[in-house]
């Protein structure tokens, strides 16, 4: 007899070790589900902020660019000023050395005038 109460007993403890097995799975397997909510909650959350910050950078991207733009057409006007106030000068310079030399001319004549003996 005690065999067999040995026996119940051993069969009771697997029965209930059986039950509680099918209800630890489930909470184990809420749990799983759960935590894997919250980690594609944060993934969510993380891909619009990428999604965001890369939004931003195209837009500054493109306003660099327009920028960069407005700077090569005004470094070609610039350019195209600085090129002219070079030919301005250029002329200038030649005009002055131009003048330089006529007015060089014109005080040799009159200190050739003065070394000239005076016709009587």
């Amino acid at each position: 007899m005690r065999k067999g109460v040995i026996g119940l007993v051993l069969l009771v403890t697997a029965g209930a070790a059986a039950a509680q097995a099918p209800v630890r799975d489930a909470i184990e397997r809420e749990q799983a589900l759960s935590s894997a909510q919250q980690r594609a909650g944060a993934a969510y959350q993380e891909m619009q902020q990428a999604r965001q910050n890369a939004v931003r950078a195209e837009q500054d991207f493109l306003n660099a660019q327009e920028t960069d733009r407005a700077a090569q057409k005004q470094a070609a006007e610039t350019k195209q000023q600085l090129d002219s106030a070079k030919q301005a000068l250029d002329a200038a310079r030649a005009r002055d050395a131009k003048a330089r030399k006529a007015y060089d001319d014109a005080l040799d004549t009159v200190d050739r005038a003065r070394k000239t003996p005076a016709a009587r």
